[in-house]
């Protein structure tokens, strides 16, 4: 039988630790070696109906105020073949929107079938995200787009290479000189992609509900759950209007986690090869648990299946707890809620 009083009194200073560390978009938190994110690539969020709960985590906005324009031409590009070498993979490949934008596999595929290193984080909600791909490496979306069109694994192709297939399409052409002063240029094509992205939000899951003052929109056993996940600390690093995506951690916190799977490889170094840094070892972004019912396999290698498996790798490894079965099933519970649905601008 667990030591309630004890998980009590390290959960609650969990809790309050996270607390202390949020704020709504999070730039204190952004790290010295973190650039700001550049003006361009900050949504614009359409105000949120009142009253709803304050704290850790907030709801996602009902509405983006985003151009429909560029967002629709974003989408066609994000689903166009074109960008590829060999006109054979998309944006849409490996982020799937039926599969909650990602992909279902383990490491995505590019062209010629080359396998990636890491498992595809979702595309939903990333716009909130303080930075984007697991390692951080990119500032936000805008300057994202440039890493799979370039990386070999995945589209393997060049600005060059696709500003002349556009070129030759008189739509794409008149729809950048309409909506650009560049025209069609590589920025331009950045900043539509990203524009769609940004308007990939899943507002209204039934926990956003809860938050909002609809107290009967869980379950008893997802308000347990969630109750569950502030007292043993989750919220510590999944929160904010992400619950994730807002800060970086190590992996393995309280226990080896490489040590115990195996081999370790590059890509498990996380940040440290971006920066260097011995503290940066096994450091990623930590990923947001928006409709994460949706996209398994989870963890940055894409070892584990099953979302009850997850929570209690997470707690073993992060919070040095070892979870009854009673607690994983509530705290999936709880998970299920965070399941939104897709909202984009319409024309």
């Amino acid at each position: 039988m667990k030591q309630w009083i004890l998980w009590g009194l390290w959960g609650s200073t969990m809790v309050l630790a996270g607390v202390l560390v949020w704020r709504s978009n999070a730039p204190a938190e952004r790290p010295a070696d973190v650039p700001a994110t550049p003006a361009v690539s900050t949504p614009a969020l359409a105000p949120s109906p009142e009253p709803f709960v304050r704290g850790p985590i907030k709801p996602i906005p009902l509405s983006m105020a985003l151009d429909p324009a560029k967002v629709k031409l974003g989408e066609r590009l994000f689903h166009d073949t074109q960008l590829s070498s060999d006109r054979s993979v998309s944006c849409a490949s490996c982020h799937d929107l039926a599969r909650g934008g990602a992909d279902g596999r383990r490491v995505s595929l590019g062209v010629n079938g080359a396998e990636g290193e890491l498992n595809a984080p979702s595309v939903l909600n990333s716009g909130f995200n303080f930075r984007q791909f697991w390692d951080g490496r990119a500032a936000d979306l805008h300057s994202q787009v440039d890493g799979p069109i370039t990386h070999p694994s995945e589209l393997a192709s060049s600005w060059e290479q696709v500003l002349a297939r556009l070129s030759t399409d008189d739509t794409y052409v008149s729809a950048f000189e309409t909506l650009y002063p560049e025209g069609l240029v590589a920025d331009s094509v950045r900043d539509a992609i990203a524009t769609f992205e940004t308007s990939l939000i899943t507002p209204n899951s039934r926990f956003d509900r809860f938050l909002r003052g609809e107290t009967e929109a869980l379950t008893n056993s997802e308000r347990a759950g969630y109750q569950l996940f502030l007292d043993i600390g989750c919220v510590t690093c999944h929160q904010g209007v992400n619950i994730g995506g807002n800060m970086f951690q190590v992996f393995g916190q309280l226990g080896n986690y490489f040590e115990d799977r195996g081999v370790t490889t590059k890509a498990d170094m996380g940040r440290f090869n971006i920066t260097g840094r011995e503290q940066d070892k096994h450091r990623f972004k930590v990923p947001s648990l928006r409709n994460v019912q949706l996209t398994a396999p989870y963890l940055h290698d894409g070892s584990v299946l099953e979302l009850g498996e997850v929570v209690t790798v997470m707690a073993r490894y992060e919070l040095g707890a070892e979870l009854e079965v009673d607690e994983v099933a509530q705290i999936v519970a709880f998970l299920h809620s965070l399941t939104g649905k897709l909202s984009i601008p319409e024309n």
